[in-house]
């Protein structure tokens, strides 16, 4: 695993050592890996809105109803 030193405000410092604290996570460099995973997930899931938005803006109307659109993004959110 690569090692990284990197500097935090001291609000963010703060909070991430009562998470450590709580016994949430075992160390700042665990949660820090969890937040950076979390972000890489949602990154995923916004890249996808972005491309089904803009196929959605060239193709024009949808066949799908909104109830169908809904229950296929919450599927694809949910993995």
């Amino acid at each position: 695993m690569a090692r990284q030193s990197i500097s935090f405000t001291k609000p963010n410092d703060e909070w991430l050592r009562s998470q450590v604290d709580r016994e949430e996570y075992s160390s700042k460099s665990e949660l820090v890996n969890d937040l950076i995973r979390q972000a890489r997930k949602q990154q995923v899931q916004i890249d996808w809105i972005r491309t089904k938005l803009e196929k959605s803006e060239k193709s024009g109307f949808t066949k799908y109803t909104k109830e169908q659109i809904l229950k296929q993004s919450k599927s694809l959110l949910n993995g």
